[in-house]
């Protein structure tokens, strides 16, 4: 799994602590001058940012960490986006161990957002797992027994509907007066989403195989469990690593003819280059798996959801299994 090293979080540290005492009056001032009574949410992330949408509409004052195109692994928190994170209604973020620095900033300052919610304490979080054939980093190998658990909870619809009702829940606590529109949006969304799951049930019930091959990283536990699929791939979720072993390249391409796979994974920012490689060796396809967890710059533009990047993967995985 790839961590924050201890380089990083001192330098959090010391940011919090000494730029904070810089920007917090005269941001204060300014939010005092900008305050329309809305409420203030932050996500790191683009799955729960888009849930916060659509459950709050125009009624929140709603932004996301992670600029369009970042890898979430690999992101920082600047001085500005701690400031904000303090003094905002709400903030949600991932938990877990990409995720340390949100727990460092916290305990930096006696300031904080009102609620704060982690993705990971929403549902049930599940063991990372590192199946046949996936190249192992370094940091796997050295971590021994120490557990690890996968931090890509949203990618279930069916915990994406209890991560959104979470949100929710502490939006009409801090918002009453907009409580009955929350609602509203929440069993709307909730409808659409719940829509989206049988979908999903019913390309993998009958599917013609159960198997999914990624030529990449692995972020979709939750989904394959859900469904009741099977997988293998280069690397876990959160692996460091780009380049797999030749064992597992060879693996991967075996496994693809010897279950006739039509289709070979690559997922979002991925150049697709080892996907490519099983599928030329193998007479397979490539297609892409959307995580979810960021959007490039034209799809943010555009409206992407959620529910469409969800609708596209039906589409890829719906051919990938027949």
């Amino acid at each position: 799994m790839k961590k924050i090293t201890a380089l990083k979080i001192t330098a959090v540290i010391l940011t919090a602590v000494m730029v904070l005492g810089l920007f917090c009056g005269c941001k204060s001032e300014k939010s005092n001058e900008k305050n329309d009574g809305k409420l203030k949410i932050i996500s790191t992330i683009f799955p729960p940012y888009d849930f916060a949408r659509q459950v709050g509409g125009d009624k929140i004052d709603l932004s996301m960490l992670l600029k369009p195109g970042m890898e979430s692994h690999n992101f920082e928190p600047s001085p500005k986006d701690i400031v904000n994170i303090q003094e905002c209604d709400l903030f949600i973020y991932v938990g877990g161990e990409s995720d340390e620095w949100v727990k460092t900033i916290l305990e930096s300052n006696d300031k904080k957002p009102k609620k704060i919610i982690a993705l990971t304490e929403c549902v049930d979080t599940v063991e990372e797992a590192t199946v046949e054939g996936m190249t192992a980093g370094e940091e796997e190998n050295e971590e021994g027994d120490e557990k690890e658990y996968d931090e890509h909870v949203w990618t279930s619809p069916k915990n994406a509907i209890t991560i959104t009702k979470k949100i929710s829940s502490a939006m009409q606590e801090l918002d009453p007066g907009n409580k009955s529109i929350y609602e509203a949006n929440t069993n709307k969304y909730a409808k659409e989403l719940t829509n989206l799951d049988n979908k999903f049930r019913e390309v993998t019930e009958n599917a013609k195989t159960k198997t999914m091959i990624f030529g990449d990283r692995f972020p979709f536990r939750y989904f394959a469990d859900e469904y009741g699929l099977g997988y293998f791939a280069a690397f876990p979720g959160c692996s460091a690593e780009t380049e797999p072993s030749a064992a597992t390249i060879s693996f991967l391409i075996e496994k693809t003819k010897e279950k006739k796979i039509p289709v070979v994974f690559k997922i979002e920012f991925s150049n697709g280059k080892v996907a490519q490689t099983i599928a030329d060796a193998s007479g397979a396809k490539v297609l892409q798996m959307h995580s979810c967890h960021n959007v490039d710059a034209d799809s943010m533009k555009n409206g992407v959801t959620y529910i469409s990047l969800m609708e596209e993967n039906l589409k890829n995985l719906k051919e990938a299994l027949s």
